[in-house]
């Protein structure tokens, strides 16, 4: 399925029923009096959070989603029923905004998580309410009022643990398919991911975390070329990037550091919260060097960027390096997680 991460919706909250004017009449009870009753309140829109959707792609084919109206009220004093309220799934992840304003309305993260996107319309009063002392017979009701109608503007951003960053052909999926059972597209040519994918790795029994891999990133991303600008942001969520290195690429392709920089200026210049986030280097593709080049190589390019965080060597082809940097992974989240719970 094609991945779509962004949507416009048109949601539609139900009128509230009209208040009915009525009057009691039956036999041997005179003047019975007014017995109008009121309408019902009108249907309200919900998002709400679903963890077995990952795309927007259906409101491509179904953009309105409509809550029903009330119903209007009867005589005996019998109320019409509510409208039955809408609830539209969406994946977790999901940012709400108002279209036309850009308005923030809400983000739904967790799974079952549920926001009121459309309020129903409020019931009409029926000619029973205003009975009083001076008034026995009134005939005044009152309609109910309109739901709201809104324009949303959907946006998902993929919820993943780790990110991996790096310019196209640097072996992002090569990687995610190594280590997870994603089979991501991979060949031999560049901008073979069109879309984020998502895998799962699983170091034990019991503890795993979820990998993204995002389409590739190319100079002037930040500003909209190629597909960088469009997916950039589902980096943001992430705890942990990988910045994948080609070792040895193709004479016609940037150096090893050259392609590190690119990458470090794009993600600099799209903000400075995904610069400050815990970045390692993984230099990928060893397999193409002689063994004995292999330390000299990746040490220069390190020297050359003036690296100082956490570097990794690794193969995704053959998975040489790759068992040690997943355990590395595990041990890392797991320490920003008692971290975030010692905060609490």
């Amino acid at each position: 399925m094609r991945f779509v991460d962004e949507a416009v919706v048109r949601v539609e909250a139900g009128d509230g029923g009209n208040g009915v004017a009525g009057f009691r009449r039956e036999k041997y009870i005179p003047k019975g009096g007014p017995d109008g009753g009121d309408g019902g309140d009108g249907g309200s829109v919900y998002l709400i959070a679903a963890e077995n959707i990952n795309t927007l792609v259906d409101f491509r084919y179904q953009p309105v989603h409509r809550a029903q109206r009330g119903q209007n009220g009867m005589g005996k004093n019998c109320t019409g029923k509510k409208g039955e309220d809408c609830y539209v799934l969406v994946p977790p992840g999901t940012l709400v905004r108002e279209a036309e304003t850009g308005e923030l309305l809400g983000e739904l993260i967790e799974p079952g998580a549920t926001l009121l996107v459309a309020q129903g319309g409020f019931h009409g009063l029926g000619n029973a309410r205003f009975k009083s002392s001076i008034n026995r017979t009134p005939q005044q009701t009152t309609k109910g009022t309109p739901g709201e109608h809104r324009m949303l503007s959907l946006e998902l951003t993929l919820i993943a643990d780790v990110g991996l960053l790096g310019m196209p052909n640097a072996g992002k999926s090569s990687l995610i398919r190594a280590v997870s059972s994603a089979r991501p597209k991979v060949a031999d040519y560049p901008f073979t991911t069109l879309h984020p994918n998502l895998g799962v790795v699983r170091v034990d029994d019991l503890r795993s975390f979820v990998i993204a891999d995002i389409p590739g990133v190319i100079e002037g991303a930040a500003e909209g070329a190629g597909l960088g600008l469009q997916f950039l942001k589902h980096l943001s969520r992430t705890g942990l990037l990988l910045h994948l290195i080609d070792v040895a690429p193709y004479e016609a392709m940037d150096t090893p550091v050259e392609a590190a920089r690119k990458i470090i200026h794009e993600i600099k210049s799209w903000s400075d919260e995904l610069a400050e986030k815990p970045r390692w280097l993984v230099l990928n593709k060893i397999d193409r060097l002689m063994s004995e080049e292999v330390a000299a190589t990746c040490r220069a390019i390190v020297e050359e960027l003036q690296w100082r965080g956490p570097v990794f060597t690794v193969s995704a082809l053959t998975g040489d390096g790759t068992s040690a940097l997943m355990f590395a992974i595990m041990e890392f989240l797991e320490q920003q997680r008692r971290k975030q719970c010692e905060q609490e």
